[in-house]
Protein backbone atom coordinates (compact mmCIF):
# COMPACT_ATOMS: atom_id res chain seq x y z
CA UNK A 1 0.00 0.00 0.00
CA UNK A 2 1.22 3.48 -0.82
CA UNK A 3 1.96 6.21 1.66
CA UNK A 4 -1.27 7.86 2.90
CA UNK A 5 -2.22 11.12 1.17
CA UNK A 6 -0.56 14.28 2.48
CA UNK A 7 -2.83 16.31 4.67
CA UNK A 8 -2.76 20.06 4.78
CA UNK A 9 -0.97 20.80 8.03
CA UNK A 10 -2.38 23.65 10.06
CA UNK A 11 -0.79 24.94 13.21
CA UNK A 12 -2.24 27.32 15.71
CA UNK A 13 -3.66 27.68 19.19
CA UNK A 14 -6.16 24.87 18.86
CA UNK A 15 -6.25 21.12 19.47
CA UNK A 16 -3.70 20.13 22.09
CA UNK A 17 -2.10 23.61 22.02
CA UNK A 18 -5.19 24.85 23.90
CA UNK A 19 -3.95 23.03 26.99
CA UNK A 20 -0.27 24.04 26.68
CA UNK A 21 1.96 26.06 28.98
CA UNK A 22 2.63 29.42 27.28
CA UNK A 23 6.40 29.58 27.42
CA UNK A 24 9.27 29.20 24.99
CA UNK A 25 11.17 26.28 26.50
CA UNK A 26 8.85 23.37 25.88
CA UNK A 27 9.88 19.74 25.38
CA UNK A 28 8.85 16.85 23.16
CA UNK A 29 9.22 13.40 24.71
CA UNK A 30 9.97 10.35 22.54
CA UNK A 31 7.53 7.66 23.65
CA UNK A 32 6.81 4.10 22.55
CA UNK A 33 7.16 0.42 23.40
CA UNK A 34 10.68 -1.01 23.94
CA UNK A 35 12.80 -1.67 20.83
CA UNK A 36 10.81 0.44 18.37
CA UNK A 37 13.75 2.77 17.64
CA UNK A 38 13.31 5.53 20.24
CA UNK A 39 16.89 5.86 21.45
CA UNK A 40 18.27 5.40 17.93
CA UNK A 41 16.01 8.23 16.81
CA UNK A 42 17.05 10.35 19.77
CA UNK A 43 20.73 9.81 18.96
CA UNK A 44 20.18 10.84 15.35
CA UNK A 45 18.07 13.86 16.27
CA UNK A 46 20.59 15.20 18.75
CA UNK A 47 23.96 13.83 17.57
CA UNK A 48 24.34 12.38 21.02
CA UNK A 49 25.27 8.87 22.09
CA UNK A 50 22.99 7.30 24.65
CA UNK A 51 22.77 3.57 25.12
CA UNK A 52 20.72 2.07 22.31
CA UNK A 53 21.30 -1.61 22.99
CA UNK A 54 18.64 -4.14 22.08
CA UNK A 55 17.33 -4.50 25.63
CA UNK A 56 13.92 -3.31 26.83
CA UNK A 57 15.03 -1.09 29.73
CA UNK A 58 18.42 0.28 28.65
CA UNK A 59 17.06 3.86 28.88
CA UNK A 60 16.13 4.41 32.52
CA UNK A 61 16.79 8.09 33.17
CA UNK A 62 15.40 10.30 30.44
CA UNK A 63 18.06 11.80 28.23
CA UNK A 64 17.50 15.48 27.55
CA UNK A 65 18.95 17.24 24.57
CA UNK A 66 18.08 19.86 22.00
CA UNK A 67 18.27 19.95 18.25
CA UNK A 68 18.36 22.92 15.88
CA UNK A 69 15.10 23.69 14.07
CA UNK A 70 15.72 23.82 10.29
CA UNK A 71 14.62 27.18 8.88
CA UNK A 72 15.46 28.49 5.41
CA UNK A 73 14.62 32.03 6.55
CA UNK A 74 17.27 31.88 9.27
CA UNK A 75 19.78 30.44 6.79
CA UNK A 76 19.08 33.34 4.41
CA UNK A 77 19.68 35.93 7.15
CA UNK A 78 22.95 34.24 8.12
CA UNK A 79 24.14 34.18 4.49
CA UNK A 80 23.26 37.88 4.10
CA UNK A 81 24.78 39.25 7.30
CA UNK A 82 27.58 36.69 7.78
CA UNK A 83 27.51 37.46 11.52
CA UNK A 84 30.16 36.65 14.10
CA UNK A 85 27.62 34.54 16.03
CA UNK A 86 24.70 32.40 14.88
CA UNK A 87 21.87 31.13 17.10
CA UNK A 88 19.16 28.95 15.49
CA UNK A 89 15.92 27.99 17.24
CA UNK A 90 16.01 24.71 19.14
CA UNK A 91 13.56 21.94 19.93
CA UNK A 92 14.15 20.29 23.30
CA UNK A 93 13.76 16.53 23.13
CA UNK A 94 13.59 13.92 25.90
CA UNK A 95 14.20 10.21 25.36
CA UNK A 96 11.76 8.32 27.58
CA UNK A 97 12.28 4.61 28.23
CA UNK A 98 9.96 2.03 26.70
CA UNK A 99 6.45 1.73 28.05
CA UNK A 100 4.85 -1.71 28.35
CA UNK A 101 1.38 -3.11 28.86
CA UNK A 102 0.41 -2.61 32.51
CA UNK A 103 2.70 0.41 32.99
CA UNK A 104 0.01 2.33 34.87
CA UNK A 105 0.10 -0.46 37.49
CA UNK A 106 3.90 -0.34 37.59
CA UNK A 107 4.83 -3.05 35.04
CA UNK A 108 8.31 -2.74 33.58
CA UNK A 109 9.54 0.59 34.90
CA UNK A 110 6.03 1.90 34.32
CA UNK A 111 5.04 4.54 36.82
CA UNK A 112 8.39 6.35 36.70
CA UNK A 113 8.16 6.56 32.90
CA UNK A 114 4.61 7.83 32.99
CA UNK A 115 5.83 10.56 35.34
CA UNK A 116 8.52 11.42 32.79
CA UNK A 117 5.82 11.73 30.13
CA UNK A 118 3.83 14.01 32.44
CA UNK A 119 6.88 16.29 32.62
CA UNK A 120 7.11 16.92 28.85
CA UNK A 121 4.81 19.14 26.78
CA UNK A 122 4.31 17.02 23.67
CA UNK A 123 4.81 13.46 22.50
CA UNK A 124 6.69 11.91 19.60
CA UNK A 125 4.93 8.52 19.56
CA UNK A 126 7.27 6.08 17.81
CA UNK A 127 5.62 3.02 16.30
CA UNK A 128 7.40 -0.01 14.85
CA UNK A 129 6.25 -1.16 11.41
CA UNK A 130 9.34 -3.16 10.43
CA UNK A 131 10.19 -6.86 10.73
CA UNK A 132 13.64 -7.77 12.07
CA UNK A 133 14.36 -11.06 13.83
CA UNK A 134 17.44 -9.52 15.48
CA UNK A 135 15.37 -6.82 17.20
CA UNK A 136 12.96 -8.47 19.62
CA UNK A 137 9.43 -7.11 20.04
CA UNK A 138 8.19 -6.86 23.60
CA UNK A 139 4.92 -8.58 22.55
CA UNK A 140 6.73 -11.11 20.27
CA UNK A 141 5.14 -9.92 17.02
CA UNK A 142 4.97 -6.75 14.94
CA UNK A 143 1.52 -5.15 15.03
CA UNK A 144 1.69 -1.33 15.16
CA UNK A 145 -2.08 -0.87 15.55
CA UNK A 146 -2.04 -3.10 18.64
CA UNK A 147 0.96 -1.13 19.93
CA UNK A 148 -0.86 2.18 19.41
CA UNK A 149 -3.81 0.81 21.39
CA UNK A 150 -1.47 -0.36 24.17
CA UNK A 151 0.21 3.01 24.61
CA UNK A 152 -3.01 5.02 24.37
CA UNK A 153 -4.69 2.70 26.90
CA UNK A 154 -1.83 3.16 29.39
CA UNK A 155 -1.79 6.95 28.99
CA UNK A 156 -5.57 7.19 29.43
CA UNK A 157 -5.39 4.91 32.47
CA UNK A 158 -2.72 7.12 34.04
CA UNK A 159 -4.88 10.20 33.37
CA UNK A 160 -7.84 8.45 34.99
CA UNK A 161 -5.72 8.02 38.14
CA UNK A 162 -4.88 11.73 38.11
CA UNK A 163 -8.56 12.61 37.55
CA UNK A 164 -9.79 10.49 40.46
CA UNK A 165 -7.14 11.92 42.78
CA UNK A 166 -8.00 15.50 41.78
CA UNK A 167 -11.75 14.92 42.27
CA UNK A 168 -11.20 13.43 45.74
CA UNK A 169 -9.08 16.44 46.72
CA UNK A 170 -11.68 18.85 45.34
CA UNK A 171 -14.47 17.16 47.32
CA UNK A 172 -12.36 17.39 50.49
CA UNK A 173 -11.91 21.13 49.88
CA UNK A 174 -15.67 21.56 49.45
CA UNK A 175 -16.39 19.73 52.75
CA UNK A 176 -13.90 21.98 54.53
CA UNK A 177 -15.68 25.10 53.26
CA UNK A 178 -19.27 25.42 54.54
CA UNK A 179 -21.59 26.98 51.99
CA UNK A 180 -19.27 26.14 49.10
CA UNK A 181 -20.36 23.64 46.48
CA UNK A 182 -19.07 22.22 43.22
CA UNK A 183 -20.05 24.34 40.22
CA UNK A 184 -22.18 23.02 37.38
CA UNK A 185 -19.19 23.69 35.07
CA UNK A 186 -16.88 21.58 37.26
CA UNK A 187 -19.32 18.67 37.48
CA UNK A 188 -20.08 18.67 33.74
CA UNK A 189 -16.41 19.02 32.72
CA UNK A 190 -15.18 16.25 35.03
CA UNK A 191 -17.99 13.99 33.82
CA UNK A 192 -16.97 14.64 30.20
CA UNK A 193 -13.28 13.96 30.99
CA UNK A 194 -14.23 10.73 32.81
CA UNK A 195 -16.28 9.40 29.89
CA UNK A 196 -13.52 10.18 27.38
CA UNK A 197 -10.83 8.45 29.44
CA UNK A 198 -13.06 5.42 30.09
CA UNK A 199 -13.39 5.12 26.30
CA UNK A 200 -9.56 5.42 25.89
CA UNK A 201 -10.03 8.75 24.12
CA UNK A 202 -7.34 11.44 24.56
CA UNK A 203 -8.62 14.68 26.11
CA UNK A 204 -6.92 16.77 23.38
CA UNK A 205 -9.34 15.35 20.79
CA UNK A 206 -12.49 16.63 22.54
CA UNK A 207 -14.67 19.60 21.72
CA UNK A 208 -14.00 22.05 24.55
CA UNK A 209 -15.05 25.64 25.19
CA UNK A 210 -12.77 28.19 26.86
CA UNK A 211 -14.16 27.84 30.44
CA UNK A 212 -13.78 24.04 30.23
CA UNK A 213 -10.19 24.34 28.95
CA UNK A 214 -9.26 26.78 31.74
CA UNK A 215 -10.83 24.47 34.32
CA UNK A 216 -8.92 21.42 33.02
CA UNK A 217 -5.66 23.37 33.03
CA UNK A 218 -6.31 24.53 36.60
CA UNK A 219 -7.65 21.33 38.16
CA UNK A 220 -5.93 18.65 36.04
CA UNK A 221 -2.49 20.07 35.22
CA UNK A 222 -0.75 16.66 35.08
CA UNK A 223 -2.90 15.08 32.36
CA UNK A 224 -0.89 13.35 29.64
CA UNK A 225 -3.55 13.06 26.92
CA UNK A 226 -3.97 16.83 26.65
CA UNK A 227 -0.48 16.97 25.10
CA UNK A 228 0.03 17.21 21.32
CA UNK A 229 1.11 13.93 19.73
CA UNK A 230 3.09 13.36 16.51
CA UNK A 231 3.09 9.77 15.25
CA UNK A 232 6.45 8.58 13.90
CA UNK A 233 6.27 5.28 12.02
CA UNK A 234 9.60 3.43 11.82
CA UNK A 235 9.84 1.32 8.64
CA UNK A 236 12.65 -0.45 6.79
CA UNK A 237 15.04 1.35 4.47
CA UNK A 238 13.56 -0.51 1.48
CA UNK A 239 10.00 0.52 2.43
CA UNK A 240 11.05 4.12 3.04
CA UNK A 241 12.74 4.37 -0.36
CA UNK A 242 9.84 2.67 -2.18
CA UNK A 243 7.29 4.69 -0.15
CA UNK A 244 5.33 1.51 0.52
CA UNK A 245 4.61 -0.41 3.70
CA UNK A 246 1.73 -2.75 4.46
CA UNK A 247 0.96 -1.11 7.80
CA UNK A 248 0.87 2.58 6.83
CA UNK A 249 -2.75 2.76 5.67
CA UNK A 250 -3.92 0.85 8.78
CA UNK A 251 -1.96 3.15 11.07
CA UNK A 252 -3.28 6.22 9.23
CA UNK A 253 -6.85 4.89 9.65
CA UNK A 254 -6.29 4.33 13.38
CA UNK A 255 -4.83 7.83 13.87
CA UNK A 256 -7.73 9.40 11.96
CA UNK A 257 -10.29 7.48 14.03
CA UNK A 258 -8.58 8.43 17.30
CA UNK A 259 -8.55 12.19 17.07
CA UNK A 260 -6.20 12.68 14.13
CA UNK A 261 -2.68 14.06 14.22
CA UNK A 262 0.43 14.34 12.09
CA UNK A 263 1.87 10.97 11.01
CA UNK A 264 5.43 10.83 9.64
CA UNK A 265 6.87 7.61 8.17
CA UNK A 266 10.65 7.38 8.63
CA UNK A 267 13.40 4.79 8.66
CA UNK A 268 16.10 4.55 11.31
CA UNK A 269 17.94 2.26 8.91
CA UNK A 270 17.94 4.90 6.16
CA UNK A 271 18.68 7.84 8.49
CA UNK A 272 21.59 5.97 10.08
CA UNK A 273 23.15 5.30 6.68
CA UNK A 274 22.89 8.99 5.75
CA UNK A 275 24.37 10.00 9.11
CA UNK A 276 27.23 7.50 8.88
CA UNK A 277 28.27 9.09 5.57
CA UNK A 278 28.45 12.61 7.05
CA UNK A 279 32.26 12.74 6.82
CA UNK A 280 32.16 11.85 3.11
CA UNK A 281 29.78 14.42 1.54
CA UNK A 282 30.15 13.13 -2.06
CA UNK A 283 29.26 9.59 -0.97
CA UNK A 284 26.38 10.88 1.13
CA UNK A 285 25.03 12.93 -1.77
CA UNK A 286 25.36 9.94 -4.10
CA UNK A 287 23.44 7.70 -1.69
CA UNK A 288 20.62 10.23 -1.26
CA UNK A 289 20.46 10.79 -5.04
CA UNK A 290 20.39 7.06 -5.77
CA UNK A 291 17.71 6.37 -3.15
CA UNK A 292 15.52 9.27 -4.37
CA UNK A 293 14.48 9.73 -0.74
CA UNK A 294 15.25 12.50 1.71
CA UNK A 295 15.65 12.55 5.46
CA UNK A 296 12.46 12.80 7.51
CA UNK A 297 14.35 14.37 10.43
CA UNK A 298 13.82 18.04 9.45
CA UNK A 299 10.06 17.48 9.11
CA UNK A 300 9.95 15.77 12.52
CA UNK A 301 11.74 18.64 14.26
CA UNK A 302 9.70 21.39 12.58
CA UNK A 303 6.43 19.51 13.21
CA UNK A 304 7.24 18.95 16.88
CA UNK A 305 8.18 22.61 17.29
CA UNK A 306 4.94 23.85 15.72
CA UNK A 307 2.74 21.28 17.48
CA UNK A 308 3.99 22.78 20.76
CA UNK A 309 2.65 26.10 19.40
CA UNK A 310 6.13 27.62 19.34
CA UNK A 311 7.19 30.27 16.84
CA UNK A 312 10.25 32.48 16.58
CA UNK A 313 11.17 35.98 15.57
CA UNK A 314 14.59 37.13 14.36
CA UNK A 315 17.11 39.74 15.36
CA UNK A 316 19.74 40.30 12.69
CA UNK A 317 22.97 42.25 12.50
CA UNK A 318 26.68 41.89 11.88
CA UNK A 319 27.35 40.76 15.46
CA UNK A 320 24.72 38.01 15.47
CA UNK A 321 21.68 36.53 13.77
CA UNK A 322 19.42 34.87 16.30
CA UNK A 323 16.06 33.09 16.49
CA UNK A 324 14.08 33.91 19.63
CA UNK A 325 11.43 31.35 20.50
CA UNK A 326 8.08 32.49 21.92
CA UNK A 327 4.72 30.82 22.45
CA UNK A 328 2.25 31.50 19.64
CA UNK A 329 0.13 34.54 20.48
CA UNK A 330 2.84 36.38 22.44
CA UNK A 331 2.55 40.16 22.53
CA UNK A 332 5.51 42.39 21.66
CA UNK A 333 6.53 43.10 25.31
CA UNK A 334 6.45 39.36 26.10
CA UNK A 335 8.65 38.68 23.09
CA UNK A 336 11.01 41.46 24.20
CA UNK A 337 11.33 39.78 27.61
CA UNK A 338 12.80 36.69 25.95
CA UNK A 339 15.82 38.84 25.04
CA UNK A 340 16.04 40.55 28.44
CA UNK A 341 13.57 41.41 31.21
CA UNK A 342 14.57 45.10 30.88
CA UNK A 343 13.25 45.06 27.31
CA UNK A 344 9.78 44.24 28.63
CA UNK A 345 9.94 46.53 31.65
CA UNK A 346 11.05 49.56 29.64
CA UNK A 347 9.25 48.64 26.40
CA UNK A 348 8.64 51.64 24.14
CA UNK A 349 7.93 50.11 20.75
CA UNK A 350 8.87 47.31 18.37
CA UNK A 351 10.22 48.08 14.91
CA UNK A 352 8.95 45.18 12.82
CA UNK A 353 9.46 43.80 9.33
CA UNK A 354 7.30 40.86 8.25
CA UNK A 355 9.33 38.00 6.81
CA UNK A 356 7.48 37.92 3.47
CA UNK A 357 8.16 41.62 2.95
CA UNK A 358 11.85 41.18 3.75
CA UNK A 359 12.14 38.12 1.53
CA UNK A 360 10.52 39.98 -1.38
CA UNK A 361 12.24 43.37 -1.10
CA UNK A 362 15.63 42.96 0.56
CA UNK A 363 18.58 42.46 -1.78
CA UNK A 364 21.21 42.69 0.95
CA UNK A 365 21.68 43.27 4.65
CA UNK A 366 20.01 46.29 6.11
CA UNK A 367 16.49 47.70 6.11
CA UNK A 368 16.80 50.65 3.72
CA UNK A 369 14.71 49.01 0.98
CA UNK A 370 12.01 48.03 3.49
CA UNK A 371 11.86 51.57 4.87
CA UNK A 372 11.64 53.01 1.35
CA UNK A 373 8.71 50.70 0.58
CA UNK A 374 6.92 51.59 3.82
CA UNK A 375 7.29 48.05 5.19
CA UNK A 376 9.35 48.96 8.27
CA UNK A 377 6.58 49.27 10.85
CA UNK A 378 6.36 50.56 14.39
CA UNK A 379 4.19 48.46 16.71
CA UNK A 380 3.04 48.96 20.29
CA UNK A 381 2.33 46.81 23.33
CA UNK A 382 -0.70 45.05 21.83
CA UNK A 383 1.09 43.77 18.73
CA UNK A 384 0.90 39.98 18.38
CA UNK A 385 4.28 38.72 17.18
CA UNK A 386 4.14 36.68 13.96
CA UNK A 387 6.38 33.76 13.08
CA UNK A 388 9.37 35.04 11.11
CA UNK A 389 9.09 38.71 12.10
CA UNK A 390 12.38 40.59 12.17
CA UNK A 391 12.21 42.88 15.20
CA UNK A 392 14.25 45.65 16.76
CA UNK A 393 12.98 46.71 20.20
CA UNK A 394 13.17 50.24 21.55
CA UNK A 395 13.19 50.39 25.35
CA UNK A 396 14.16 52.71 28.19
CA UNK A 397 14.81 51.65 31.78
CA UNK A 398 15.62 54.52 34.12
CA UNK A 399 15.41 52.77 37.48
CA UNK A 400 16.45 49.29 38.48
CA UNK A 401 13.57 46.84 38.79
CA UNK A 402 12.78 45.47 42.22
Amino acid sequence: LNMPPKQKEEHGNKGAARFGRPKGTLKMGIVGLPNVGKSSLFNLLTDQSTAAENFPFCTIDPSDARCAVPDERYAKLVSMWKPASEYPAHLHVTDIAGLVRGAAEGAGLGNAFLSHIQAVDGIFHVVRAFENEEVVHVDDSVDPVRDLETIQHELCKKDMEALKHAMIEEEKDVKRSPGFKLSALYIATMDKVTKMLEANTPIRTGEWNTPEIELIKLKLPTLITTKPCVYLVNITEADFISKKNRWLAKIHKWVTEHGGGVMIPFSIEYEQKVWDLRDDPPAQAAYVEESKAKSAMPKMIVTGYHELNMIHFFTAGEKEVRCWTVYGGALAPQAAAVIHSDFERGFIKAEVVAWDDFDTLATGKGMAELKAAGKYRQEGKQYVVKDGDIIHFQFNVTTKGK
